[in-house]
């Protein structure tokens, strides 16, 4: 017989929160876990492989709705990778954005930084500056 653990064991294993994984469940991503007669929830190797996936996607910031389309593709064993490569693409390139937009925002703050010489508030650049309109 397949050997089963509760969610505090599934939780330790993987380094989720039993919290997270009633969510997880709540929304979808796995099944329902089956239940002892004291109303315990027991999951299996599968259902830990399953948790491992999401967890990997989520730190890879995919969506739940991208999760969610990446396990029922992976469900789906003869299903072509075509939607699984858009899905990454499409991650990858919102990633891209974020990074554009974070070097700009340290560039914006180097120039910040280095613009300050005053001793008082009244002389500080960086209080004077984020206090004039600046484009879009």
């Amino acid at each position: 017989m397949e050997s089963r653990l509760t969610i505090g064991q599934l939780a330790k294993s993987t380094e989720t929160k039993a919290v997270t994984i009633r969510y997880y469940e709540r929304a979808g991503l796995m099944s329902p876990a089956t239940r002892t007669a004291g109303g315990y929830r027991l999951y299996t190797a599968r259902e830990r492989d399953r948790l491992i996936f999401i967890k990997h996607a989520r730190q890879l910031g995919l969506s739940l709705e991208d999760v969610k389309a990446l396990l029922g593709l992976a469900d789906d064993e003869e299903a072509p990778c075509d939607r699984v490569d858009e899905i990454i693409h499409v991650q990858l390139a919102r990633v891209r954005e974020r990074l554009k937009h974070l070097r700009q925002l340290e560039q914006e703050l180097d120039r910040l930084e280095r613009c300050c010489h005053g001793d008082k508030i009244a002389d500080c650049q960086i209080i004077e500056s984020l206090s004039r309109a600046h484009g879009p």
